[in-house]
């Protein structure tokens, strides 16, 4: 049966990024399927409430409250699965973001900072997951893109730049780890997280995004941990190396962020 395909009975995720939005939704999606998980990210108390939520569905939750900017913090997940949980079958590469910024204003630190907070974590934690998700004899590792990472708007060379990098990492990852590892990302739009609060509590704001979008409403994070659990289970297993833009239709930013020319 088709559905059974979407389940993850006995497997074991990370998730990191878990506290709140994107990260919190896919660690319940990904419980509700069958998959014990670790959370991590810097505040304690909103992992311990996605915690106590997997445990109401009948799974396994570890909490790891950590700066994930810390290469070696984020590396550690992949051990705290196998010693906590006894295997790690996915990887869930969410962690990451970056404010807008004026082009003068993003000094060569503020790009490699972003570089760094989107990419290299998600590197970090992958390369020390494989030798884990080989022994389970394969995974799924799905990292959390942006639409940005492929459209052109003023404020984002930093943040779109390291979105992109993101995704191509995807695609070269995913040559080098097949094929017992299937390694695909997710370019996401405008979706109601704490990211967007600014927007969606606006209504002038909320209103512009949702006309800028084709479908003409924000996302639900509900919807990308849809897709991250398709990624994740054999429903998505003859599927690696790619991006799936779950964006509304997107095809220019939503908002403008009234950057003027240079004079």
């Amino acid at each position: 049966m088709v559905l059974e395909r979407f389940r993850l009975d006995g497997k074991v995720a990370v998730v990191t990024g878990a506290g709140r939005g994107i990260g919190a939704a896919t660690a319940l999606a990904l419980a509700e399927a069958g998959a014990d998980v670790v959370l991590s990210a810097r505040t304690e108390d909103q992992l311990l409430e996605v915690a106590a939520q997997v445990e109401k569905l009948g799974r396994r939750a570890i909490v790891v409250a950590a700066d994930l900017n810390d290469l070696d913090a984020v590396a550690g997940l992949a051990d705290a699965a196998a010693s906590e949980l006894g295997r790690l079958d996915i990887v869930v590469n969410n962690v990451g973001g970056t404010m807008p910024r004026a082009f003068l204003e993003t000094s060569p630190r503020f790009l490699e900072e972003a570089f760094h907070f989107n990419v290299s974590t998600a590197h970090a934690l992958t390369r020390a997951a494989v030798p884990h998700l080989l022994s389970a004899g394969g995974g799924s590792v799905i990292g959390i893109s942006s639409v940005m990472g492929r459209l052109a708007g003023r404020g984002f060379v930093a943040y779109g730049t390291a979105k992109a990098a993101l995704a191509h990492w995807t695609r070269l990852a995913a040559i080098d780890l097949a094929p017992l590892i299937r390694v695909n990302a997710i370019a996401v739009g405008s979706v109601a997280t704490s990211a967007l609060e600014i927007v969606v509590n606006d209504d002038n704001l909320r209103g512009e995004a949702e006309k800028n979008t084709p479908l003409h409403r924000i996302g639900d994070p509900d919807e990308i941990a849809a897709t991250v659990l398709f990624l994740a289970s054999a429903a998505g297993g003859f599927v690696t190396g790619k991006v799936l833009e779950v964006d509304g239709g997107t095809e220019r930013p939503v908002l403008e962020l009234g950057l003027p020319d240079l004079s």
